[in-house]
C-alpha cells in the first residue's frame, strides 16, 4: 500500500513525537554511538507500526530517515546536503527551497512543515559554531560540520520568512590539477602561478559571486611549501589547507546578545602578525580590514593571499581604495601607493553564461604613476567568436607581456 503524502507526513510526525517521549539519553546528546541508538529506537517503532499500515520497504526507509533527520540532522534538506551534485541550497522561507545542480538553479518540491521548524534548524546550525541569530541580530554567517558556508537572514529583514543560503564545497580540497581538468585554467598558466606562489608573490583573487574564488584560493594554497607556517583568517572557516602542517586558523566572532565580545577580521589580521607567520591568507576582504591586509603584505609577509568581489581587475583596485577609506581618511595617492606596493598579482575569475567558471585575467600590479596604478596583463581569456552552440569556447592566452618584477623570483632562485 502506498500512502499519500498527507498521511505519510502525519505518520512521520506521530513517530517523531513518540520517540521524543521516550526521554532516551540519545535524544539529548550528540555522538555517533548515541545516533546509532536513536536510529535503532526509530526503526523499532516504525517496524512495529508498519504492519498496521501495510507500508512498503521504500516507505519504511523514508519514514525512518525523515524522523532521524528531523531529530538529529537538518530535516528535509539533509539529503540535499549529502548530495554531492548539489552545489548550493537556497531556502526562501519554509515553502520555497531551490538548489543549484550542474550549474542550473532548480526549484524543489520540498517544504518545511512550519516556519517554526525552519527556525529550529537555523538555531541548531548557528548554535554548533557558537553564533547567535535573532530579530535583534538578524544576519549571520556560519558553517556546517562538513565546512559548507551558511548565510542566514531572519525577519524583519527577510520579508518572506527566514532565508538560508548554503554554499557547499568539494569533499577534497580543489587542486590546480582539478582546475585544469575542469577547463578553468590552462597548464601553462597553472605552472606560471605555481612558480609565483613558491617565489612568494602577493596574490589577490577577485571575481563575482559564484565565480570560484574560494576554490581557486584553496588550489593556490595547496602549492605552498609544506614546511612554511601559515595563518588563515576568515569570517567563517572554509579553506581546506590539509597539506600544510604548521597551520593556524582564525575565525571572526560576532557580538553576543549584550553587544559585547565581537572580534573583527581587522583585529585578527593584527594579531596574526605576532604569531610568526610566513604567509597570511585572508579568506575575503569586504571592508576596513583591507588596510590591515595591505599593511601585512607590506611588512615582510611575502606570499600572502586574499580574495574580494569585483567585476574586473581594475574594479578590484577601486573597491580596495574604498575599503581602505572606510578604515582611515588617507589621501587617495597614499592609498594607491600602498596598494601598488602590497599587491604583485591579481587574478580575475568569472562565471560565464554557460555556467562554467574560467580564469579571465592574470595581471601584474606595477607601480603608481601619474595618478594611477599601472597594470601589466600577463594572461587574458580569448573568446572563440565563431562558437554558436551556446557554450563558451575560448582559452586563457599569454599576452606577450613579460613579468616586470622578477626580484622575488630571483631571490629564491626560481626562473620565470
Amino acid at each position: 500500500m502506498i500512502m499519500n503524502d498527507k498521511d505519510l507526513k502525519a505518520f512521520i510526525k506521530e513517530i517523531r513525537k513518540e520517540v521524543a517521549l521516550k526521554k532516551n539519553p540519545a535524544l539529548e546528546f550528540s555522538g555517533r554511538e548515541l545516533d546509532h541508538e536513536l536510529m535503532e529506537i526509530i526503526e523499532a517503532m516504525v517496524f512495529e507500526k508498519a504492519d498496521q499500515r501495510l507500508l512498503s520497504p521504500e516507505e519504511i526507509k523514508l519514514v525512518v530517515d525523515s524522523v532521524f533527520n528531523q531529530m538529529r540532522r537538518l530535516d528535509i534538506i539533509e539529503p540535499l546536503v549529502n548530495d554531492r551534485e548539489v552545489t548550493e541550497i537556497m531556502i526562501n522561507g519554509p515553502d520555497a527551497i531551490f538548489i543549484e545542480k550542474h550549474g542550473k538553479v532548480i526549484k524543489t518540491d520540498l517544504r518545511f512543515e512550519s516556519r517554526e521548524r525552519l527556525e529550529d534548524i537555523i538555531q541548531a546550525i548557528v548554535g554548533k559554531v557558537n553564533r547567535t541569530v535573532n530579530e535583534a541580530e538578524p544576519v549571520v554567517d556560519a558553517r556546517l560540520e562538513d565546512g559548507s558556508r551558511v548565510n542566514i537572514v531572519l525577519p524583519p529583514i527577510a520579508l518572506n520568512g527566514p532565508l538560508v543560503t548554503i554554499r557547499k564545497f568539494p569533499d577534497k580540497p580543489m587542486t590546480m590539477a582539478d582546475l585544469i581538468r575542469y577547463g578553468s585554467i590552462t597548464e601553462e598558466a597553472a605552472e606560471f602561478l605555481e612558480k609565483l606562489v613558491k617565489a612568494k608573490y602577493n596574490i589577490f583573487i577577485c571575481g563575482g559571486t559564484g565565480s570560484g574564488k574560494t576554490s581557486f584560493l584553496n588550489a593556490l594554497s595547496s602549492l605552498i611549501p609544506k614546511e612554511e607556517r601559515i595563518i588563515t583568517i576568515e569570517d567563517s572557516a572554509e579553506l581546506q589547507l590539509s597539506s600544510i602542517e604548521n597551520l593556524a586558523r582564525l575565525e571572526t566572532r560576532n557580538a553576543n546578545t549584550e553587544g559585547k565580545g565581537e572580534i573583527k577580521m581587522k583585529s585578527l589580521i593584527k594579531t596574526s602578525l605576532r604569531m610568526r607567520p610566513e604567509r597570511v591568507i585572508v579568506g575575503e576582504v569586504r571592508g576596513e580590514e583591507a588596510l590591515d591586509m595591505l599593511q601585512a603584505m607590506n611588512t615582510g609577509h611575502d606570499g600572502s593571499m586574499s580574495t574580494g568581489h569585483s567585476n574586473s581587475t581594475r574594479d578590484m583596485l577601486s573597491r580596495l581604495e574604498t575599503m581602505v577609506l572606510m578604515a582611515a581618511p588617507l589621501p587617495l595617492e597614499a592609498i594607491r601607493q600602498q596598494i601598488a606596493s602590497a599587491l604583485d598579482i591579481i587574478i580575475f575569475l568569472s562565471r560565464l553564461r554557460d555556467h562554467s567558471r574560467r580564469t579571465m585575467e592574470i595581471t601584474e600590479v606595477l607601480d603608481y604613476e601619474n595618478g594611477e596604478i599601472r597594470l601589466n596583463p600577463l594572461f587574458a581569456f580569448e573568446y572563440d567568436r565563431n562558437e554558436t552552440s551556446g557554450s563558451v569556447k575560448g582559452c586563457l592566452m599569454r599576452t606577450g607581456n613579460k613579468l616586470v618584477n622578477q626580484t622575488k623570483a630571483e631571490l629564491r632562485g626560481i626562473a620565470l
